[in-house]
């Protein structure tokens, strides 16, 4: 397996789409990384440039230590597994796991031998004489899956992978591609929009947003420490609530709407925000993070407006003046649509952004 490292790597297409804009990111050998964002992020087209299958418009990319920003495709080392499975309908399993190697005319008893290992590997012993057409959505996955295993390559690229499958499939393709990764050792970079697959699956998360990167860290530094506000409200669900408002100008006081609602804010809370005062402040807390009650240090009074029910939990959905929060509490609390309930909030769990540059001024904890 190999380092890959991207150093201020743009695409442009014409006219002047500027699809990746100098991102610079280092994959660790052996590390699993989502690249994670909606769409147009830029996130497909830099896994198609590694892959080969895009060139550059500027910077360099390179696996191991070689520079492979002008190299084919097929001598750089890499097998990508895209959205559609793009199997071949008239092999059975067994020759479309081996097909690459059959191309490159390695021995038969090579080509059998890693078949052998990739299907024990997904669970495919049993389905190797079945054609595509006699397999469901999930092998198909595998299949594809297994053959990027057979060629060993240095790095695994995964283009939307799980796109195709239902709910509950998603869910155990994820397990089983967390599991294969740990029994490979292997290095893969996988894109998706889904943020639940880049919280559950990867080792680092780089959020992309118009063609350049947020922020990198650990799925948990990246939902607890957002960079700013694009991070903060795409990953979570539901998101990170905002509510926007106008810090005083001596600090520590912030107004909402029209001055219907003044939250003040604890001692201390505003150490951060002196260079914003008098401006317009968005505060963020997470859903989880929201209480029924009177425990926090900063209380707010809501009106309930619908209350879903998840099982062991409740999304309940709050109008404070004219904004909106929804908080995810515990099934057990007794709350319905019409009431009026008092919110309490931990200054620790509060996040502070610009509301005119989106960037975290201070961030609880």
């Amino acid at each position: 397996m190999a380092e890959t490292r991207l150093e201020n790597v743009t695409k442009v297409f014409p006219p002047d789409v500027r699809a990746v804009d100098d991102v610079s990111l280092t994959v660790r050998d052996r590390e699993f990384v989502v690249l994670v964002g909606p769409s147009g992020c830029g996130k497909s087209t830099a896994l198609r440039m590694i892959a080969g299958l895009e060139e550059p418009s500027g910077g360099r990319i390179f696996i191991g230590e070689k520079d492979v920003s002008a190299v084919a495709p097929k001598d750089r080392d890499v097998a990508m597994v895209f959205q559609n499975y793009a199997l071949y309908p008239h092999m059975n399993v067994r020759k479309n796991l081996g097909f690459a190697l059959r191309m490159r005319r390695a021995p038969k008893a090579e080509i059998a031998g890693r078949v052998q290992r990739a299907a024990e590997l997904l669970g495919l012993t049993g389905l190797l004489d079945r054609k595509p057409a006699e397999l469901s959505g999930g092998q198909r996955q595998r299949v594809a899956v297994g053959r990027a295993i057979v060629r060993d390559p240095a790095v695994f690229l995964f283009d939307e992978p799980l796109s195709n499958l239902d709910a509950k499939l998603r869910a155990e393709t994820r397990i089983e591609l967390k599991k294969l990764h740990r029994r490979l050792e292997a290095t893969v970079i996988y894109v998706t929009h889904d943020q639940v697959e880049a919280m559950t699956l990867a080792d680092r998360v780089v959020v992309m947003e118009g063609g350049r990167v947020q922020q990198i860290g650990s799925p948990l530094e990246v939902y607890e420490n957002p960079a700013n506000r694009f991070v903060a409200g795409f990953l979570g669900s539901p998101p990170m609530n905002f509510l926007r408002g106008e810090l005083g100008d001596e600090g520590g006081q912030l107004t909402f709407g029209d001055g219907e609602l003044s939250l003040a804010l604890p001692a201390g809370t505003d150490a951060g925000l002196g260079s914003c005062a008098g401006s317009r402040v968005d505060i963020g807390v997470r859903p989880e993070r929201i209480g029924l009650g009177q425990g926090g240090d900063v209380k707010l009074r809501a009106k309930v407006s619908v209350v879903e029910a998840l099982g062991g939990e409740q999304l309940v959905y709050l109008g404070v003046g004219r904004q909106e929060l929804i908080a995810r509490v515990d099934a057990r609390e007794q709350v319905s649509a019409g009431e009026e309930v008092d919110l309490s909030l931990a200054t620790e769990n509060l996040h502070f952004f610009s509301a005119s540059s989106g960037e975290r001024i201070r961030s609880g904890g």
